[in-house]
Formats: C-alpha cells, sequence, structure tokens
C-alpha cells in the first residue's frame, strides 16, 4: 500500500514516515444530498466531504428559518382558539431540532476550514466546485 499524504511504498496499516493510519477513507463527493442527510450522527456527518456538508449546511439553514418563521407565526396567532399549544410546541421543537443539526455541521466544518462561513451561497459552491475540479 502506498501513503496517500507523503507517497511511502509497501506500507500495510499505517505509514512508517508519517504515521497516518491507511485504513481511513477520505471523503468522497455524493451525487447529491438531501435534508434528511442532516439527521445522521455525529461520526456519519464527519464522513462527508466539506463540499457536500456546506451544501447540507445550507439547506437545514433554510429549513431552520422556516421552522422559526412558522413558529413565530404560529405564537403570534396563538390566543386564537384554532391555534393549540401542542400546534406551538411542535414547532418550537422543529426550530430547536434544526438549531442543532446546524450546529453539528458547523462545528465539523470548524474543524475542518477553521471558520463557519456565514453564508452557503452559489458563488462560495461555485469557487470550490471549481478548486475540487482542478486537482
Amino acid at each position: 500500500m502506498i501513503c496517500r499524504y507523503c507517497g511511502t511504498e509497501g506500507l500495510e496499516d499505517s505509514c512508517s514516515f508519517c504515521g497516518a493510519d491507511l485504513n481511513i477513507e477520505r471523503p468522497k463527493l455524493k451525487e447529491f444530498v438531501v435534508l434528511e442527510d442532516g439527521e445522521k450522527s455525529f461520526n456519519e456527518l464527519s464522513c462527508f466531504h466539506t463540499y457536500d456538508l456546506l451544501v447540507l449546511l445550507r439547506l437545514v439553514r433554510k429549513e431552520r428559518t422556516k421552522a422559526y418563521d412558522l413558529m413565530l407565526t404560529l405564537k403570534k396567532a396563538g390566543k386564537s382558539p384554532e391555534i393549540d399549544q401542542a400546534m406551538v410546541n411542535y414547532s418550537e421543537e422543529q426550530y430547536g431540532l434544526y438549531t442543532k443539526r446546524m450546529k453539528v455541521i458547523e462545528g465539523i466544518l470548524i474543524d475542518r476550514m477553521g471558520y463557519k462561513p456565514q453564508r452557503v451561497d452559489d458563488k462560495l459552491l461555485a469557487k470550490l466546485a471549481e478548486r475540487l475540479r482542478k486537482e
């Protein structure tokens, strides 16, 4: 086996030169990422490619915003008899879940990139995709 980091040849489990574990696979780009991927565990998400994590962060932030808007609307309309407290509680729960999912993804990105992007827009994703094509 050849070390992916330093190029040392004739290795089995770890590199004798740099100490890299050779049994760990590098993250690969997925064909597509869906919002439900945000429900995966930390260990599963940490195996995602950085580009895929950015796309997922964008999806989760969008859903979090929708959940926040719904929560505010229900709280304002909460005094009306058609809106029961269970619906308001559910909207608050959803907002809390999306917030936690967002923080997990941001934490992984901070570990990899050293920061969390304020905005994940088409420009950022296009720039990263271009870099990936060059490698």
